[in-house]
């Protein structure tokens, strides 16, 4: 194909070539370096992230048709263009300490492309947002919810929105979930439902650089984990009795005690919280005065816990002849040594411990352990930034997709 120069009156050096076709489209863009005029310099030092980018047509001749900002971890900038072509700015703050590129495209009074490119720095943060996912990694249970630790408190909703944003929880297979501020350093993410059986766990966020409030998100660490089986263990209080399911089918069943009147268990979902081989209870720790008729001090074995103010599942030998017929506890579940190891060795954190028709309050949400699951959903999303007052069935990774990226 032969090409053809034209000089066009659209500023220093601006060419177009037409290919045979004679389409101003069919020829490859030209440089509009003398076309475009931007707020930052290429190759000089840093620039302040908090300064807004723009970009400026020079002239009448031509018009910018689109911008594109993006910075070395893909992210991309939100921006405005005006309706004649004549500017661009950003609408969002750039990330702190990240390399930009961006890439103006224009058009001459003849409908030609242009383009120009521009590289430039911002300068680092001076002050971090840190984030610490949890649990550490490894293999949990289905109920096991996600955490997110902030180093400084977020209270405004569009700087959680931010934090929110940039934190992704993605599984094999695929879940409906949420993040829910617990409170102002503290987000927990879980599924509508339990995590599927052996499922893989991906929790990554790209807050790094990014503007939260006076802050800048520091680089955060991805955390992989894995879900075994399902396993489900269910005390009814009243019939004195836990049925233990894996994957919905009963492995067994279990006399236990619980709780008695004036220390009854709680009900609710629990979510196994660590194993401990000996345990020594006293009843002090729980507000019970020394001395008193209903103060113990004992050696516990096989001692797994569900809260963390003292709620156990443990080996009970004391109250064998109450285990099935009675709830005689202090609000632990007991049962025999036989089938406390047997639990122990079974079990594993994130396993589910549920509790229904005791007496018992029911168990917090938050505060105690993970009481996550006895919060309903819809309350659930209503603790999210991105999600409160949406339509249910769409996640928090939805509701980002919907905003511009920052």
């Amino acid at each position: 194909m032969s090409c053809s120069t034209l000089v066009l009156s659209l500023g220093a050096g601006a060419t177009a070539c037409i290919g045979s076709t004679g389409h101003p489209l069919s020829a490859p863009p030209y440089d509009a370096a003398g076309q475009v005029a931007f707020n930052q310099a290429a190759g000089s030092r840093p620039v302040d992230p908090d300064r807004p980018l723009e970009v400026t047509a020079k002239g009448k001749d031509g018009r910018i048709t689109d911008v594109t900002a993006i910075d070395s971890a893909g992210r991309h900038v939100a921006g405005e263009l005006s309706a004649d072509g004549s500017r661009w700015h950003s609408t969002a703050p750039l990330a702190a300490g990240a390399h930009y590129t961006l890439r103006v495209s224009t058009e001459d009074e003849e409908g030609s492309p242009g383009v120009r490119t521009l590289s430039f720095d911002t300068t680092p943060a001076k002050k971090l947002l840190k984030v610490e996912f949890g649990p550490k990694a490894g293999k949990y249970g289905v109920g096991q919810p996600v955490t997110a630790k902030l180093s400084a408190p977020v209270k405004d909703k569009a700087a959680r929105a931010v934090v929110e944003r940039a934190m992704s929880v993605r599984s094999t297979p695929s879940v409906e979930g949420a993040w829910h501020w617990v409170d102002d350093k503290t987000v927990h993410f879980r599924p509508k439902e339990y995590w599927p059986a052996n499922a893989s766990i991906d929790v990554r966020s790209n807050l790094e650089g990014i503007k939260v409030g006076k802050l800048h998100g520091a680089a955060v660490k991805p955390l992989q984990l894995t879900t075994g089986d399902r396993f489900e263990a269910i005390t009814d209080a009243a019939s004195h009795q836990m049925t233990v399911k894996r994957n919905g089918e009963v492995i067994k069943t279990i006399p236990v005690t619980t709780g008695k009147p004036g220390f009854s268990t709680r009900n609710g979902v629990k979510v196994v919280l660590g194993r401990e081989y000996f345990v020594r209870m006293r009843g002090t720790s729980v507000g019970i005065p020394e001395g008193s008729s209903e103060s113990y001090d004992l050696p516990v074995y096989y001692a797994t816990r569900v809260t963390w103010s003292g709620e156990y599942v443990h080996a009970a030998p004391w109250s064998v002849g109450s285990q099935g017929y009675a709830n005689v506890s202090h609000g632990c579940t007991g049962m025999s040594t036989g089938n406390a190891q047997w639990f122990f060795n079974t079990v594993r954190e994130g396993d589910i411990v549920k509790v229904i028709n005791s007496g018992g309050a029911e168990m917090a949400p938050f505060g105690n352990g993970f009481g996550d699951w006895n919060l309903p959903w819809g309350q659930w999303r209503e603790g999210s930034s991105l999600l409160a007052g949406t339509p249910e069935g769409r996640t928090s990774v939805d509701a980002a997709r919907l905003r511009p990226a920052v």
